[in-house]
């Protein structure tokens, strides 16, 4: 035990008269040394410029003071606000509840916030949430239905993480995405084996990249099958807007699919709900598959079988990819990998 920290011990850690809270002075004190090395050693810029005694003996008073450095004050001194901007559709909000819950659990590990903003017509412009987006902002997080929403908050001059985005022609400096393309792939592979062949991709009615890799993988990987057929039918991402579109495409004249795969989970509910006013049973007269496992999965009837996104890690990725961009780092690659999960509303057909 070194001698300042035993005669703390025998006296209790001292600070400076009239202070409210243990200052780097204080530390510096109780350490013996300069307050220009309390900052070199606390801002782990130490190397070379001190002892690693030294270093030791400013982190053990910082800790026996329970000293905590005033973050205001130092984010003036650099010019960061500490603050993350994550900008997300105002649909699907289950699914970006649990990104914002994973970026804001990675965010303040490393002294940062986070503040979500959704677009507020859901998808397209957006007003700006700040009167000066570069002065209140370190970076911002954005999905691709909300990318618009960048050109108001000024987003492309700041860091920027695009979720659910081109690889290849994102905006931001870093992309970070779920492997949508295999979690069709296992919603094929699993309807096939069950004997499937016609099937109805509903798509939802929004211009972005991830619906985007959706249609382009079911349908090239029906297209290796024989004797399979896929038709498109459209709809707003949500349960009211579904219905009327998957009755309409349920009815069209010609033969009727026998699986619906769904790009969400909101619209898949609305396929059963379209079911049943013609009346058609899940999933004796049709198997339906949606993609996110919301809790609706499981509240419907038949539980719906989907592919699962882990939301959380998806956000946690987001955030640490733009901490990366901010440290000049590069970001972790490959997609967060998903997974199908079989429930009752798939069997084979009839």
């Amino acid at each position: 035990m070194s001698a300042v920290h035993e005669s703390r011990r025998r006296s209790g850690p001292t600070v400076a008269r009239g202070s409210t809270r243990p200052t780097s002075r204080d530390v510096a004190q109780a350490a013996g040394v300069s307050q220009a090395a309390v900052s070199l050693v606390l801002g782990d810029k130490w190397r070379g410029r001190v002892s690693e005694a030294t270093a030791e003996r400013v982190r053990e008073a910082a800790r026996d003071l329970g000293y905590r450095p005033n973050l205001a004050a130092r984010n003036l001194r650099l010019g960061r606000t500490r603050t993350v901007l994550l900008v997300v559709p105002a649909l699907t909000t289950e699914l970006f509840a649990g990104v914002y819950t994973g970026a804001a659990r990675v965010a303040a590990e490393h002294g940062f916030g986070v503040v979500l903003y959704p677009s507020p017509e859901g998808i397209g412009p957006a007003r700006d949430p700040f009167a000066s987006a570069q002065a209140a902002l370190d970076g911002v997080i954005a999905s691709s239905m909300a990318a618009d929403a960048l050109t108001a908050i000024s987003g492309e001059a700041l860091p920027l993480v695009m979720l659910d985005s081109d690889p290849a022609g994102s905006l931001g400096a870093a992309t970070v995405n779920l492997d949508i393309a295999d979690g069709v792939r296992q919603v094929v592979e699993h309807l096939l084996s069950l004997g499937h062949r016609r099937f109805l991709h509903f798509a939802a009615d929004v211009p972005s990249w991830t619906f985007e890799v959706r249609s382009r993988e079911l349908a090239s990987r029906l297209a290796a099958v024989p004797g399979t057929s896929v038709s498109t039918a459209r709809s707003p991402i949500s349960i009211e807007g579904a219905v009327p579109a998957a009755v309409a495409a349920l009815s069209a004249p010609g033969p009727h699919p026998t699986a619906v795969v769904c790009d969400d989970d909101l619209l898949a509910a609305g396929v059963y709900k379209a079911a049943r006013r013609l009346g058609l049973r899940i999933p004796d007269d049709l198997s339906v598959t949606g993609l996110d496992d919301l809790a609706l999965a499981t509240a419907i009837d038949p539980e719906l079988t989907t592919v699962r996104l882990d939301a959380e890690l998806f956000g946690e990725r987001g955030m640490r990819a733009l901490l990366a961009v901010l440290e000049g780092r590069e970001p972790e690659s490959g997609d967060i990998p998903v997974r199908l999960v079989e429930r009752a509303s798939t069997a084979p057909p009839r």
